[in-house]
Parts: C-alpha cells; sequence; structure tokens
C-alpha cells in the first residue's frame, strides 16, 4: 500500500479586508460621549429624586 503525501502551502498570511500589515490608521480615536454624559446625568437626577423620596416616606410611614 503507497503512503499518501501530504502537500504543504507556502502562502503567505492572508490579510482581512485588504488590509496590510504596517500600513498607519488614517485619523485618530475621536468619540463623541456627549450622550453618555446627559444620560448619566438624568440617572443622577431620578436616583436622586428617588431618595428624597423614600426619604420623606420613611417619616410619613411609621
Amino acid at each position: 500500500m503507497p503512503k499518501k503525501t501530504r502537500s504543504v502551502s507556502t502562502k503567505s498570511t492572508p490579510t482581512f479586508a485588504g488590509i496590510q500589515r504596517g500600513t498607519p490608521v488614517s485619523g485618530e480615536f475621536n468619540p463623541d460621549y456627549s450622550n453618555t454624559k446627559r444620560e448619566l446625568k438624568r440617572i443622577g437626577i431620578l436616583a436622586a429624586g428617588f431618595f428624597v423620596i423614600l426619604i420623606a416616606l420613611s417619616f410619613i410611614i411609621k
């Protein structure tokens, strides 16, 4: 019975979506967090309001 041989590929590492290694990235990472700041402020105001309500209810309900 003859031995089966396996062929080995000598291709270079493939690139993803045409991006080559070592090429500089154009532009800087500059995210916009204005929506996040607004939502965090809203969450803080709601939390403070709920604490005030809880404190007021603790004096009313005994």
